[in-house]
């Protein structure tokens, strides 16, 4: 089984990610550690303060791969981060999306409106950021995005609404 846990910066994926691993025992992926490799290593003209965009477009090519190889040798793994796109079903034929769940973890309006200071204190929970720079009429936009492409691309997400509280079961 492939868990996908996407959605827009601070909504919480990295933590999801880390309750799986440590629930189910199932390695994770994060997108924003390949980033940092290929960056660190040279073998990408990319920066961390590159778009999302040109990171999205030079990271899911591979993130993709790394799927298909873990569907075809029948391992579980959750790949997390902001670098997947809403169209990523058009990468994979029927007998890989069989085999793969997402989770689209979107924060309303009100509840970034009433928790904005926790969600930025929260940010290096599980990771230390380069920055924590982002406003909240960003994220509120961001969010409004992810949520508009998750409904055209009739993908699961999450709403985090009142309090934030994600639990997910995963079924074989």
């Amino acid at each position: 089984m492939i868990i996908i846990i996407s959605g827009a910066s601070h909504t919480g994926k990295t933590l999801l990610a880390q309750k799986l691993l440590e629930k189910y025992n199932y390695p994770y992926l994060s997108i924003d550690h390949l980033k940092m490799g290929l960056i660190r290593s040279n073998n990408t003209f990319l920066t961390p303060y590159s778009s999302d965009d040109e990171l999205t477009n030079y990271l899911w090519p591979i993130v993709s791969e790394i799927i298909k190889t873990a569907i075809e040798n029948k391992q579980n793994l959750i790949v997390e981060g902001c670098y997947i796109p809403c169209n990523y079903k058009d990468d994979f034929d029927e007998l890989y999306l069989k085999n793969i769940k997402e989770y689209f973890l979107i924060m309303t309006e009100k509840y970034i409106n009433n928790y904005f200071d926790k969600i930025i204190n929260y940010g290096n929970i599980i990771e230390n950021r380069l920055s924590n720079d982002i406003n909240k009429e960003t994220l509120i936009k961001d969010n409004i995005d992810v949520l508009k492409k998750c409904k055209k691309y009739n993908l699961n997400y999450i709403l985090i609404e009142d309090e934030y509280k994600i639990d997910i079961e995963v079924g074989e």
